[in-house]
């Protein structure tokens, strides 16, 4: 059982299952309705984490910024709702709608802007991970 200071259960307990449903509209609903107030205008969660496979859903208020960083992985952003500047290389702008999604090789570095409020799937497949992670 979770520590009653964290915010959500553990993520040992969220993906114990061989197999889980997860529902993306309860999961923003349920991270819009978080009393904490969002860091640089957003919120996330881990939403599947298995060996090198991580999918991390934000909610971002307009304006909200992922600063830049870089995964060393293969990383999508997927726009599910709302619009998105995705900056590559410090200069490369992308904008990313709903329904669209933008691809990065390993390492590439990378920041993400909401113009409106914005529902994003992030999915990393870790290069880095050895066997069992």
């Amino acid at each position: 059982m979770s520590p009653p200071d964290r915010l959500r259960p553990h993520p040992t307990e969220r993906f114990s299952q061989p197999a889980q449903l997860v529902d993306l509209n309860q999961v923003a609903a349920g991270l819009r309705a978080e009393p904490h107030p969002a860091i640089s205008g957003h919120r996330q969660i881990a939403a599947f984490r298995h060996g090198p496979v991580t999918l991390v859903l934000f909610v971002f208020e307009p304006g909200g910024l992922l600063k830049e960083h870089r995964a060393e992985g293969v990383v999508t952003i997927h726009a599910l709702s709302g619009q998105l500047v995705v900056v590559v290389d410090e200069d490369e702008l992308h904008e990313v709608a709903a329904g669209q999604f933008l691809a990065l090789a390993p390492g590439v570095p990378h920041s993400v802007r909401a113009t409106v409020a914005s529902e994003v799937l992030l999915t990393v497949y870790r290069t880095d991970a050895a066997p069992g992670q």
